[in-house]
């Protein structure tokens, strides 16, 4: 019984490794309110890759985890924001 709980729990946590990405926190002037949010949201998901993204507009940061392999980069988020409206400030890159 005992061997048939363990290889799918194995089976799991193999596939969470692989799916292992990347996690940026962005730094972003001008959130005021779920619209602002939507927005972003909006123009996040259409960079392949994009797996979760999330906005909080008291701290005015947006966190986006994406697939390993997909990078986003400085003036492709400059540009992704202005565009929106938004004024970029940084980006902290960290593994997931």
């Amino acid at each position: 019984m005992k061997r048939y709980l363990i290889a799918p729990l194995l089976l799991l946590w193999s596939l969470a490794a692989l799916a292992a990405g990347t996690q940026y926190v962005m730094r972003v002037d001008g959130l005021a309110c779920p619209y602002c949010a939507y927005g972003i949201e909006k123009k996040l998901k259409k960079i392949e890759g994009v797996e979760k993204i999330d906005v909080d507009l008291d701290k005015g940061l947006v966190t986006v985890n994406v697939r390993d392999g997909v990078e986003l980069t400085e003036p492709q988020m400059v540009q992704l924001f202005k565009d929106a409206g938004f004024t970029y400030r940084s980006m902290t890159k960290h593994p997931l």
